[in-house]
């Protein structure tokens, strides 16, 4: 309801065209954007919701993880740990996990060495912290984990929680630049949001809503600026700025294309790689 009342004070106040992150934001959007055709609403992080005045931003999450993992590698980390949200059956945090596979898979053969890596839903399934999530991941730690890609909304504060049991345990960021929350956040695998909705924006503002973005997803990337690694807050010392930027272009021209649709068995595939997967 306080969703639905902000989009309609702003349609009160004047606005012609309205944008919402996150995927909470489709009830409210359906119901205000079905009272109001003449306003145009921009689902980012979302889908297409069968209205011609909504059109929806979705990005390729397997890049961002892609980068994480690689990065991770290349820096010198060969025990990971991913713990995701949605319990499984949430198609981005699944992008994001099966690309972080793939980057350190990338990475372990380019410098000849095996690596594993925890993976589970087990606790994500809300999103929430928990204490089941922070005793999981402090196991993790324990056991020798290394660094941790915490990828699902509040889950990083029982991961950030974990880590801070151990002086060595590092942390991977999601969706945005969490350096700010735990100088144990190496690197965040995040989606260029502003760059996104600036370029729908500029498609709205030019008079391409009906021909690109009505009743649209668009799947945006690397090639659009809005999937990385965010290099202002570097916090890696032996994988550089350099070698990132020598990475991320690879996958901005398609050289580089990591796999969208994540396999059954994540476990299978791998020659460098180990999954100990934990459900």
């Amino acid at each position: 309801n306080d969703r639905i009342a902000a989009m309609k004070q702003a349609i009160d106040n004047g606005a012609k065209i309205i944008v919402a992150p996150g995927f909470l934001q489709e009830t409210a959007m359906r119901t205000v954007a079905e009272e109001n055709p003449d306003v145009k609403f921009v689902f980012v992080d979302g889908w297409a919701l069968g209205l011609d005045n909504v059109t929806a931003i979705v990005y390729k999450e397997q890049e961002s993880g892609y980068l994480a993992g690689y990065a991770a590698v290349m820096e010198g980390y060969t025990k990971l740990g991913f713990t995701g949200g949605g319990g499984g059956s949430n198609p981005a945090v699944n992008r994001f996990g099966y690309g972080f596979l793939q980057g350190a898979e990338a990475a372990a053969a380019e410098k000849n060495v095996d690596v594993t890596v925890k993976y589970s839903f087990k606790y994500g399934e809300t999103f929430s912290a928990s204490t089941e999530l922070q005793t999981q991941i402090a196991g993790w730690y324990a056991d020798g984990t290394e660094v941790v890609f915490a990828c699902g909304g509040s889950m990083f504060q029982s991961v950030k929680s974990a880590a801070g049991e151990y002086p060595d345990a590092k942390i991977i960021g999601v969706d945005v630049d969490q350096s700010g929350e735990s100088e144990k956040v190496i690197t965040s695998a995040v989606k260029g949001l502003s760059a996104s909705v600036e370029k729908v924006l500029g498609q709205f503002y030019d008079g391409k809503w009906d021909a690109e973005l009505a009743n649209v997803a668009q799947n945006l990337g690397a090639a659009d600026d809005a999937t990385g690694l965010p290099t202002e807050t570097w916090r890696l010392a032996n994988f550089t700025v350099d070698q990132y930027n020598e990475l991320f272009a690879k996958l901005k021209s398609g050289e580089i294309t990591p796999k969208d649709e994540v396999p059954e068995d994540v476990t299978a595939g791998w020659a460098h790689v180990t999954v100990d997967l934990e459900k």
